[in-house]
């Protein structure tokens, strides 16, 4: 079945939001005290959902152990890096460029571990798409940045290189909302940990926290994740990734109409040349098609 364009569309909006309303967020409140709190609340909307569709006697302890290991890689390893980044001063367009290669990667593990078939037509998509994040996100490369937040980083971009394909071969056995909510359990205890090894956890309920959290708990992890999580079950691991890369220049444009950031001629190429890379990328070969 083809997914018509509107999930992959409102998934590309709502993961792009999360880099506004999560520079917001860290303002606020310590990295990864804010993780453990939105993915707090984030379990538990996930289990009140699983019960009242009455997912729960699906559950298998086969399942669990999948849904832990997933959780770990996108809401621990992946966002933990990210916000750990942002918050030694890492700026979100370097961190954004480096998990960038996240499609990249995970073509050629899918190709290895799940056997899916990536043609040369997709490999230039991916290329074309890489090519235009750079271009938006205008980094320069000459500037010195917390060698602890390039780090963190690189663990981001194969933690969730890793997570996307855990998800496509092992974590599809189990209802959407149960496995969302075993994800953002263990996302939990791994952020509440995190908080009392590496930081002095705080939170300041102001309104901006209170407006931007909200949008990262309602948007970003019932609405984002969700459909990223639907979508690696309908299409391959790797043509799902290639999103990814319309995420910074989709970025640039919220910051153009909402916070009144500049958007340049350089910007505008970068994301023509990202979505054409998309539309290649995402392409199925000619036989799955007919089939």
């Amino acid at each position: 079945m083809r997914i018509s364009f509107i999930f992959p569309l409102t998934f590309v909006v709502l993961w792009a939001s999360a880099f506004a309303t999560g520079s917001v967020v860290t303002q606020d409140a310590t990295p990864f005290a804010a993780l453990a709190f939105r993915f707090f609340i984030v379990g538990f909307g996930f289990f009140a959902v699983a019960l009242l569709f009455g997912e729960l006697p699906q559950f298998s302890r086969v399942g669990l152990s999948h849904g832990v290991v997933t959780g770990l890689l996108f809401h621990g390893f992946y966002l933990g890096g990210c916000f750990y980044s942002f918050s030694v001063g890492v700026p979100a367009a370097v961190t954004a460029l480096i998990v960038c290669l996240q499609p990249i990667l995970t073509a050629i593990f899918a190709g290895l571990l799940l056997g899916e078939r990536v043609t040369l037509k997709n490999w230039i998509g991916l290329s074309l798409g890489f090519i235009g994040a750079g271009c938006v996100l205008g980094i320069d490369f000459e500037s010195e940045f917390a060698l602890s937040g390039l780090i963190a980083s690189a663990i981001a971009l194969v933690a969730i290189t890793a997570g996307t394909i855990w998800q496509k071969k092992y974590s599809t056995t189990l209802p959407m909302a149960t496995n969302n909510a075993i994800q953002a359990g263990a996302a939990f205890l791994f952020h509440y940990l995190a908080m009392l090894l590496v930081e002095d956890g705080s939170i300041q309920f102001t309104t901006d926290f209170i407006l931007a959290m909200s949008w990262q708990i309602i948007a970003v992890s019932f609405g984002a994740f969700s459909i990223l999580m639907y979508l690696i079950s309908q299409n391959s691991a790797s043509q799902t990734s290639a999103l990814f890369f319309l995420v910074p220049p989709i970025t640039a444009v919220i910051g153009f109409l909402l916070l009144d950031e500049g958007l340049s001629l350089l910007d505008m190429i970068g994301f023509s040349v990202a979505s054409c890379g998309v539309y290649l990328a995402t392409r199925k070969p000619n036989h799955v098609k007919a089939e």
